[in-house]
């Protein structure tokens, strides 16, 4: 297929650059996935649109605060933001970490580079083959709160608004740190609904998917198959992979909050549907044509044109589908990409 299969119009006013008050006053497009038949409801009515003992796939990873300003010992301007990696590796007062840099050129091997008033130092070890840096830093403390406290968030190059609260850009359920980029399908839920959820019957339990820069990639290839997708790590638990089991078994149906929950099950998933526990790195990389195996529903957030994640949600609902209630979203002034509205597809 062609990367221009997945293009469309999009105005630029509708990118939402701010986060909405209330979480749940989101407009929710639902879409049926064998019809593309559209019905429009706020985020709030989600659990009028599923049924008891239906099973909620959330992604609990949290946010790094990973975009740090510093100066170098010559006194020049840098930005660094770390990536994501295995977790676990933030506990101590040395830590070293792949990074993006800019100016590349102000960050050879050998630069020293000081945060804050010199709490946080780093130093540039090496170059990868993607021209990323391995840095080295070092702090007096831990290094995970030196980089909660000196941190910013590394927010989506489309969104230019300051964002007054960092809380804003996490999940009200996020808890394992980790990710350069937010699951976004999961910033629609409080508290709240979840737990109006859980009373309806619905089984909610959650994995890990530190979300990495590579998400905002764009593909570069003219054909979808020859694009390489990058690797995530994440943990799917055996308490998870229990219930979710469990509700297949059952003939429930399992709903993943976002492409990256999306992306965990069916990394784990057998051909009958079935998942095993796992804690690794997946590269899965779904494109129409690709036959879902555990998936029965997907929540998302409206994606960028010619992106991977729109070409998951084809994948999922139809390529034509897909194409058409983007246009409607459009017509009805719907909110896109991370800060944006949502889409539930069952």
């Amino acid at each position: 297929m062609q990367k221009s299969d997945f293009n469309f119009e999009l105005p630029s006013e509708l990118i939402a650059q701010y986060p909405l008050k209330s979480r749940e006053q989101s407009r929710l497009l639902c879409m049926g996935r064998k019809t593309g038949a559209l019905t429009h409801h706020r985020f709030y009515e989600l659990p009028e649109l599923m049924r008891e003992g239906d099973c909620l796939l959330l992604n609990d990873s949290r946010v790094m605060p990973a975009r740090l300003f510093g100066k170098t010992e010559k006194g020049d301007n840098v930005e660094v933001v770390i990536l994501p990696s295995k977790p676990d590796t933030m506990s101590g007062d040395k830590d070293l970490r792949e990074c993006l840099t800019r100016p590349g050129r102000k960050t050879r091997v050998g630069a020293k580079i000081v945060f804050g008033n010199d709490e946080l130092t780093a130093t540039v070890n090496s170059i990868t083959g993607s021209g990323n840096r391995l840095i080295e830093f070092e702090c007096d403390g831990i290094f995970s709160k030196v980089l909660d406290r000196l941190g910013k968030m590394p927010l989506p190059p489309y969104i230019t608004a300051e964002l007054e609260d960092k809380e804003r850009y996490q999940t009200v359920y996020s808890n394992e740190v980790g990710s350069a980029a937010a699951p976004t399908a999961g910033l629609h839920f409080t508290r709240e609904l979840l737990d109006e959820l859980s009373l309806k019957g619905i089984n909610i339990c959650y994995a890990t998917l530190h979300v990495g820069l590579g998400t905002f990639r764009p593909v570069k290839t003219d054909r979808i198959e020859e694009h390489q997708m990058h690797a995530e790590y994440f943990i799917l638990p055996e308490t998870t992979a229990e219930v979710v089991n469990r509700v297949k078994k059952s003939g429930g149906r399992i709903i993943a909050v976002g492409t990256t929950s999306c992306r965990m099950l069916e990394a784990c998933a057998d051909d009958s549907g079935f998942v095993s526990p796992f804690s690794g790195f997946t590269d899965i990389f779904i494109y129409p044509g690709y036959s879902f195996k555990c998936v029965d529903g997907l929540i998302t957030n409206f994606h960028l044109p010619e992106s991977t994640l729109i070409m998951l949600v084809s994948a999922f609902a139809g390529r034509d589908n897909t194409i058409r209630a983007y246009n409607e979203a459009i017509q009805e002034r719907y909110r896109f990409f991370s800060f944006g509205d949502a889409m539930f597809i069952i």
